[in-house]
């Protein structure tokens, strides 16, 4: 069923959508995306998302690195409405990789030099980026020497091989401190808003599928305890810093059984997600970035790709299947709640032919906001490129070869192996000569 993109037209996507059950909205009209929109006294110049993508080249002590400059200065002159940026640990052990970026009150002076420069470079090319801060604790997947040191709201048998240590509530209340502590700094440092990740597998999403965890206020049965942890930090984040922008990148499926927004087998039940996405409504939160799946688990889900990391198995769905699912789940999540603002994610498998899509999918209120993440690698102006050219260009768009996938597992720089050979490319050289 798994197969490479070899459409050259759109007549040639739609038949093999169709082909498939599937059904791909499509305009041959991108101004959908171009058009801009008001979001919490901002006025967001159009609706495509820097997604965040890990670049894993901090400094050893979080701060940013010139690589990490160079990235998203990059992004700062291609034109995107909104950069998210990639997320950034809130605890030195909760950092995914050493080479993760961590906000503390030593370096994020580093983070204001930075946001000052992509502002002034987006104003020089007639943007004015609304610049997100995703913050984050990796939980199950904190390796912040290295070698996996993993931390849980409770167990999991699907994804624990080896026993992790599960956080007391004591730690949890901690972790929530830290989280306060990060947004204060972050807020100080310029950034716009405030994300407090709830995806892919790391603590906050953990916690919220934490029906495992017992006799705790975090956990267990009931959807409150199972809340309590983001909504509460939410509300702390608010009294500490008034008048910041808040907002989660939420999943709202993991696809693996014991996960979030899934039944008995593992599948799609948006009954719980509908349930938080209420009561985020509830707070009079403005905006949310909605994915699904983990790449560590089931990375097809989030990221649907020609060619697989050495080692993992070629999916039995059709790429295709994969983004269809994205569209339509997000898209239900955006109807039933028209008051909260929907970046949709998982769209550069598309190629050329994302813009067309995804403007038919703002068209039909199936999203306000498109994100792109290894496109944004790959091809960072495509926004620029859309306004100044109506169309994105075949020979620059990120082509799913797994390339900046290969580099993040195995911890090095990262960023497109193909359209940023210079640099990425060398990496991935390095990579294959050390057997990896």
């Amino acid at each position: 069923m798994h197969e490479r993109f070899k459409y050259k037209t759109f007549q040639d996507l739609i038949r093999k959508s169709k082909d498939l059950g599937l059904d791909l909205p499509l305009s041959e009209d991108i101004s959908p995306l171009l058009e801009p929109l008001s979001l919490a006294g901002f006025r967001i110049q159009n609706r495509l998302v820097v997604q965040p993508m890990e670049g894993y080249d901090a400094e050893y002590n979080g701060s940013p690195s010139e690589m990490t400059e160079r990235r998203y200065l990059r992004y700062a002159t291609g034109g995107s409405g909104m950069i998210w940026y990639e997320a950034v640990a809130v605890t030195g052990n909760g950092r995914s990789n050493p080479r993760q970026l961590w906000i503390t009150k030593n370096n994020s002076d580093k983070f204001s030099f930075l946001n000052d420069k992509v502002r002034r470079t987006a104003a020089r090319n007639g943007f004015n980026p609304l610049l997100v801060v995703q913050l984050t604790h990796s939980g199950r997947y904190s390796r912040p020497e290295g070698k996996p040191k993993p931390q849980v709201a409770a167990i999991n048998p699907v994804l624990d091989k080896t026993l992790p240590y599960v956080l007391t509530d004591d730690d949890l209340k901690r972790i929530q401190e830290q989280f306060v502590n990060a947004s204060r700094l972050a807020a100080r440092s310029g950034f716009n808003a405030i994300d407090l990740k709830a995806c892919h597998g790391y603590l906050i999403v953990d916690l919220l599928a934490s029906k495992e965890r017992k006799e705790s206020v975090f956990g267990g049965e009931e959807t409150s305890k199972r809340f309590r942890f983001l909504l509460e930090t939410i509300d702390w984040i608010r009294d500490e810093v008034p008048g910041m922008l808040i907002t989660t990148r939420l999943n709202i499926s993991d696809l693996y059984k014991g996960g979030f927004g899934v039944d008995g087998n593992g599948l799609v039940d948006l009954t719980e997600p509908r349930m938080l996405t209420e009561q985020l409504k509830l707070k009079e939160m403005e905006l949310i970035n909605l994915t699904m799946g983990s790449p560590y688990f089931n990375p097809y889900v989030t990221r649907p790709f020609d060619v697989p990391v050495p080692g993992q198995k070629v999916p039995e769905e059709h790429p295709l299947e994969g983004v269809a699912r994205m569209i339509s789940q997000t898209s239900i999540m955006q109807k039933e709640f028209p008051e909260v603002m929907v970046v949709s994610s998982a769209w550069s498998y598309l190629r050329q032919f994302a813009p067309n899509v995804a403007a038919a999918v703002v068209k039909n209120g199936g999203a306000s906001f498109i994100g792109f993440g290894r496109s944004s690698f790959a091809y960072p102006d495509m926004p620029a490129d859309l306004m100044n050219n109506g169309k994105a260009d075949p020979g620059k768009v990120c082509i799913s070869c797994s390339g900046c996938s290969r580099l993040s597992i195995n911890m090095r720089p990262t960023g497109c192996v193909i359209r940023d050979k210079r640099v990425y490319g060398n990496e991935l050289k390095k990579l294959i000569a050390d057997g990896k």
